[in-house]
């Protein structure tokens, strides 16, 4: 059984002039890490929002642990544990008081699921008796994890957990998320950040409430049909504008230090690059690359 499926999934909002979620269907096996990657208004808070039983579908159905989520609502809402992506814990609370409060709602106590959220709590236990809204970034993160842990959930959605964090902090979360997968806990979660689709085992890439492409990661990258270059000279910026008025180019986007570029059928690299130096473009250098999971949502993109 799949531990989530979605079936031609439909949401719109403003009377149905914004599409958020369009016709998404997917599925995310028991005991996966399961990544939802796109960026700001792609649709990824209004899946999560209808898998917890939050919002209801225009169209099409969502069960989570064979639970229908419109039907069934309370019985996954004691199965699953929900981490927005805004903090959203009682910020005059303490931390202690805040995870005695979550547990009392499921019936349990810090006690009694310890081991799953162990290694999380002792990172915050020196702050027991701060309130929450005086944490770090990265301790609220912690902090939002052990509540929505606290119940020992089946299904864990985690709703772009790492936004605003910093990158050690962003860090040590993956990690956390490696050890309770181990515990047997799926995990689905989103992310704005092409980087974290890596430590994912499969991703679905979203983008205008439409599912572009679902695979692992490895797969994904291997599906460019083209060669990715990358090329720099001394301006970039006046390197871009030329680029993009050449013929040869397919398509071109800054990434960096460099611009990644993919060639028209017929085109040749080392043309090009001379093509550039003969108009006066200072120290251009360029190499074929190994796109990236970003190179390939571009490309999807460009191509819907």
């Amino acid at each position: 059984m799949s531990a989530v499926v979605l079936d031609h999934i439909t949401k719109t909002y403003d009377d149905g002039k914004v599409v958020a979620v369009d016709d998404v269907s997917l599925q995310v096996a028991e005991g996966e890490l399961f990544g939802l990657i796109g960026p700001d208004g792609a649709g990824k808070t209004s899946l999560f929002r209808i898998l917890t039983t939050l919002l209801l579908p225009d169209k099409g159905s969502a069960t989570v642990r064979g639970y229908d989520c419109v039907k069934d609502f309370k019985a996954i809402r004691s199965r699953i544990g929900y981490m927005p992506g805004k903090f959203s814990l009682y910020q005059d609370l303490t931390v202690k008081e805040n995870l005695d409060f979550f547990a009392t709602l499921f019936g349990s106590s810090i006690e009694e699921n310890y081991d799953l959220i162990r290694d999380i709590y002792e990172q915050i236990k020196p702050f027991n008796d701060r309130r929450a809204g005086k944490l770090s970034g990265g301790m609220k993160q912690k902090l939002a994890l052990c509540c929505a842990l606290i119940h020992k959930p089946e299904v864990l959605f985690l709703d772009e957990p790492t936004t605003g964090v910093d990158v050690v902090s962003r860090k040590e979360f993956w990690a956390m998320l490696k050890s309770l997968k181990q515990q047997g806990i799926t995990i689905v979660v989103s992310t704005p950040y092409m980087d974290e689709a890596m430590r994912c085992e499969r991703i679905a890439l979203i983008q205008g409430g439409k599912i572009m492409s679902v695979d692992t990661p490895d797969n994904i990258i291997a599906q460019f049909p083209v060669t990715l270059y990358a090329i720099k000279a001394d301006d970039i910026y006046r390197l871009l504008t030329a680029l993009r008025n050449e013929p040869a180019i397919d398509s071109s986007y800054a990434f960096g230090e460099y611009i990644h570029i993919t060639l028209r059928n017929g085109s040749d690299i080392d043309t090009l690059r001379q093509q550039m130096e003969e108009k006066g473009h200072a120290h251009v250098a360029a190499k074929a690359i190994r796109p990236g999971i970003e190179d390939s949502f571009i490309r999807l993109m460009n191509q819907a």
